[in-house]
């Protein structure tokens, strides 16, 4: 276990402020412009001193950078496999930052993503990518004295209307989904999505059992609520579309998520020409890449990028620049409670569109860690506002989160 971390500073000489003016700052999406002007202003050299990963109980890993100015970042990885990200961030990613700049994000994202292309670019490095990025991003905000929000060139409203998430509709009854669906609704959500967790390998399964759990769940909550449905993957392109006009006709669903395999362009392509409602992908997709062949040969009405998945925060500006160039709604999947929510929050209170709610599991088993961090990341009244401070806006209570942590 590692001794105590050194004090975090935040001196006006650290904080000199970036006053850049919202219509440049609007332009960060992967522009090597915006890069230029950072490194022209005068803020301190932070050399990165050590990248730490934590992994903790309920099977999340956190990645810290320090620096040498006392200036720490926190970030988060997805939690696919936490020790397989670890040991990726730890034997292939430290060593490329390792006294480098925390401050040059844009060249630390690609100096980690092209020296470890060889190593798989859809999952575990990515998602590791993602920890170290968003901790740089942790790190420049506080340089600056400015929240990720005003560095992405401010944000549309300072609370995001959250849709609840409810997982393990395979295994469940059609009541208890209702159940839980309908609880959800009395806690403040006025949105529910409903996950059956198949996955491609059980194509078709059981899509009798999809049909009551989901008209059972309309049932409970009445029309006045907004309902999702997600198949996790788990139909024929055939099965999807019969399901998914009786979805739209007879339930009025909103949000129709990965009805195929993730990796059936062209079957997710007929299901959106198929059906009026809009089709939603991108959990699976994890660069820019992978999300411009998402919209072009897929053709899907919602991207659903994750910063903790998607390479961070630097990659998650870049699809959001695709997903206003193609006029595709943005819809980011979430399912971390702390810093992966508080990093969603900054990102979605930007770019997504106002109407449209964001993702919160209400399942998860990480809520544990709203223990350690502060504000607490909890819902109230179906929102959660988005955080003020610099960086993340989130402190982490690092005594707390080491009683949590297993390796």
């Amino acid at each position: 276990m590692p001794g105590s971390a050194p004090k975090e500073s935040f001196s006006p000489q650290r904080r000199r402020l970036l006053r850049l003016p919202a219509q440049l700052m609007s332009v960060a999406i992967g522009v090597p412009a915006l890069a230029r002007m950072v490194r022209a202003a005068p803020l301190p050299r932070l050399k990165i001193t050590d990248v730490e990963t934590w992994v903790l109980n309920c099977d999340s890993l956190f990645v810290i950078v320090r620096t040498d100015q006392g200036i720490t970042g926190y970030g988060e990885s997805s939690p696919m496999n936490v020790r397989a990200e670890a040991a990726l961030v730890n034997e292939a990613l430290k060593p490329l930052v390792i006294g480098q700049n925390a401050l040059d994000r844009e060249q630390l994202w690609e100096r980690m993503y092209f020296s470890t292309y060889k190593l798989g670019v859809m999952g575990a490095q990515p998602e590791a990518i993602a920890g170290i990025d968003i901790a740089l991003w942790d790190i420049f905000g506080k340089v600056t004295g400015q929240s990720l929000w005003q560095l992405f060139g401010g944000r549309r409203r300072d609370r995001v209307r959250m849709y609840a998430s409810i997982g393990g509709g395979a295994e469940a009854t059609p009541a208890e989904m209702a159940r839980r669906a309908a609880q959800a609704v009395e806690d403040g959500h006025t949105m529910v999505k409903i996950r059956m967790d198949w996955g491609m390998r059980r194509t078709d399964a059981n899509p009798a059992h999809d049909w009551a759990v989901l008209s059972e769940v309309r049932k409970a909550l009445g029309d006045k609520v907004e309902l999702g449905f997600d198949a996790n993957n788990g139909f024929s392109v055939s099965t999807a579309i019969r399901l998914g006009r009786r979805f739209q006709n007879e339930l009025g669903i909103i949000h129709y998520e990965e009805p195929v395999a993730q990796y059936d362009y062209a079957g997710i392509a007929q299901v959106v020409a198929a059906l009026d409602v809009p089709v939603a992908a991108g959990e699976h997709e994890y660069t820019r890449w992978q999300f411009r062949d998402l919209i072009t040969q897929a053709n899907v009405d919602i991207l659903q990028p994750d910063v903790v998945k998607c390479g961070g925060i630097s990659e998650a500006l870049r699809i959001a620049g695709l997903a206003s160039t193609y006029n595709r709604l943005l819809v980011p999947h979430q399912t971390q409670p702390a810093l992966g929510t508080a990093a969603n929050l900054h990102f979605t209170a930007c770019w997504a569109r106002e109407e449209r709610a964001q993702e919160y599991d209400i399942n998860s088993k990480r809520a544990i860690l709203n223990r350690v961090i502060h504000p607490a990341l909890e819902q109230k009244n179906g929102f959660l506002p988005v955080p003020e401070g610099p960086g993340l806006g989130i402190e982490v209570d690092e005594a707390g989160l080491r009683k949590l942590r297993v390796a």
